[in-house]
């Protein structure tokens, strides 16, 4: 598995069937693993042995992870994912699809950055900025949206993380002009984190809704020196949670996943699955050692 940041969409018990909608709608998408639900632990995730926890799939290249997590959180539009279509025909066709049970919260029309866009919130909960134009090099983008308590800290955020990730850098920043905005906020900002771009603003209207662990970051880490450095980086400021969890100091929720795990889980050994599974649950910052030998009995 190569090392990369990964969004993890959290539903209740949605996940399949957020999935097969997602990939029939987007070009070079698929569905790469499913892991289930252990005996392991049924007290705290209140879901049944044998029923899906996660689907691994990518959407245009961008890999992404479905958790059934339960009801516990709610997907918002704090973090939402720019779809960059070359044509008109391409842009309506993903737009009506996503809106149909959904909600537009800016409808399909020419806007002064793109000659067609619409902001959706679909079935699911998950939000979409939809435009036409392609951008160089990446279809499906993560942006982050500073609103609220967090309001003016984009620029603030985006220097964080490309001091806490390799392979980044701030490609574009720009600021409202009099009149849009407060003059010091973020208009639009792109960045680079391990070679994949992400996009922050400040949105200065009312907005009743901030970050939260709907969805997450999983940044998936080679061994437990880089485990180390991104868990004491990125929750400097923020919260240490339970099981590889963390909330960074603007409320982003990250996973820091040994990719190791990921490999133990996905085994065809269902006990040392277990096993390590078990481990993982009592831990805050995940020990690559402990889960090895818990996975190896």
């Amino acid at each position: 598995m190569k090392s990369s940041i990964v969004p993890c969409l959290w539903f209740d018990d949605q996940a399949e069937e957020a999935v097969a909608f997602y990939t029939t709608l987007f070009p070079t998408s698929k569905v790469t693993t499913t892991t289930r639900y252990p005996e392991a632990g049924q007290d705290i995730t209140g879901k049944p042995p044998g029923s899906v926890m996660t689907i691994a799939f990518e959407l245009a290249g961008q890999p992404f992870t479905a958790l059934n997590g339960g009801p516990q959180f709610t997907l918002n539009p704090s973090i939402s994912f720019f779809v960059h279509a070359e044509t008109k025909e391409e842009t309506d066709r993903l737009v009506n699809a996503l809106a149909e049970g959904g909600a537009f919260l800016m409808p399909l029309d020419s806007y002064p950055w793109s000659g067609r866009y619409a902001w959706v919130q679909d079935r699911f909960g998950v939000t979409w900025q939809v435009m036409m134009g392609k951008d160089s090099g990446q279809t499906v983008v993560p942006c982050f949206m500073f609103v609220g308590d967090q309001h003016g800290r984009a620029e603030e955020a985006l220097r964080f993380y490309t001091d806490v990730f390799d392979d980044a850098e701030v490609e574009e920043l720009v600021r409202y002009d009099p009149g849009e905005g407060p003059e010091e906020t973020v208009k639009h900002g792109r960045f680079v984190l391990r070679g994949q771009r992400f996009v922050a603003m400040d949105a200065h209207g009312p907005h009743m809704f901030s970050f939260n662990e709907g969805i997450s970051l999983q940044v998936m880490c080679d061994d437990q020196a880089e485990v180390d450095r991104h868990w004491e980086l990125l929750s400097e400021g923020g919260e240490e949670g339970p099981c590889g969890w963390l909330k960074d100091r603007f409320g982003v929720s990250w996973q820091i996943v040994p990719t190791t795990f990921i490999e133990m889980v996905e085994s065809g050994d269902p006990a040392g699955s277990e096993r390590a599974f078990q481990a993982m649950l009592g831990m805050k910052k995940l020990d690559i050692r402990a889960l090895e030998a818990a996975y190896r009995g």
